[in-house]
C-alpha cells in the first residue's frame, strides 16, 4: 500500500505563501476555529516532510519565538513532535528537531521511496519548490490549500505556483473556518 502524500499550504487569495510589510503570520487572520481544526489535523498519525529551506526556516522561527508567540500555537508544537523527514543535500544530522532524519538526494526519488515504505500518511507544510517538483512527478495525492482572506498584491512573497506545471484539480473536500478562511482539498492531475 502506498502512503498518501498531502501538500498542505497557506495562501493569500492571490497565491502568495507569505508577505512582507506589516503582515503577521497567518496574515493576522487566524481564528479559534482554524486553530482548533489545525490541532485536530495534527493529532492523526503521520510523517512530516520538509525541504531543507523550509526546515531551516521553521527551526529559526521556533528558536527566536517565545512560548506566547503565534509560532508556538499548539498545532505547531504538535507538528514539531511528529516524526519528520527532511529532504536536503546540504543538511546533515543530527537535527535540532525531536524526531527528524535527513534524506539526501533528489526529492522525487526520496519521496517515491518514502511513499512505498511509510505505514502512515505523509504531509508537507510549505516547501514550495520541492512540492512543485513532486506534483510534476505525480507524487502529490492531495493538495490542501488554506486561503486566508487577504490580497497581498504589493507585499506578497513566495508565489506558491510560480514556475509550476499546469494541473487540473478535482475538489474532494472544502470547509470555511471562522466564517472567512477557506480550506480546499484537491486531487491534482498533470494537465495535458
Amino acid at each position: 500500500m502506498t502512503a498518501t502524500y498531502t501538500w498542505d499550504i497557506f495562501s493569500s487569495l492571490d497565491g502568495y505563501a507569505a508577505a512582507g510589510g506589516d503582515w503577521t503570520g497567518y496574515w493576522g487572520k487566524q481564528g479559534p476555529e482554524l486553530l482548533e481544526h489545525r490541532l485536530a489535523l495534527y493529532d492523526q498519525p503521520q510523517r512530516m516532510v520538509f525541504g531543507g529551506t523550509t526546515f531551516r526556516l521553521f527551526v529559526e522561527m521556533l528558536a527566536s519565538s517565545s512560548e506566547e508567540s503565534e509560532v508556538r500555537d499548539p498545532w505547531v508544537t504538535r507538528m514539531v513532535n511528529l516524526p519528520a523527514t527532511v529532504v536536503s543535500t546540504t543538511l546533515q544530522g543530527p537535527l535540532d528537531w525531536p524526531d527528524a532524519t535527513v534524506a539526501g538526494g533528489d526529492a522525487v526519488d526520496v519521496i517515491a521511496r518514502l511513499k512505498e515504505q511509510s505505514e502512515v500518511p505523509l504531509r508537507a507544510h510549505g516547501s514550495l519548490s520541492m512540492n512543485r517538483a513532486l506534483m510534476a512527478a505525480g507524487l502529490v495525492d492531495r493538495l490542501q490549500v488554506t486561503i486566508f482572506p487577504v490580497i497581498t498584491g504589493r507585499t506578497g512573497l513566495e508565489p506558491i505556483f510560480e514556475g509550476a506545471e499546469d494541473f487540473d484539480l478535482d475538489l474532494v473536500e472544502h470547509r470555511t473556518l471562522d466564517g472567512r478562511t477557506q480550506e480546499l482539498h484537491y486531487r491534482p492531475t498533470l494537465h495535458g
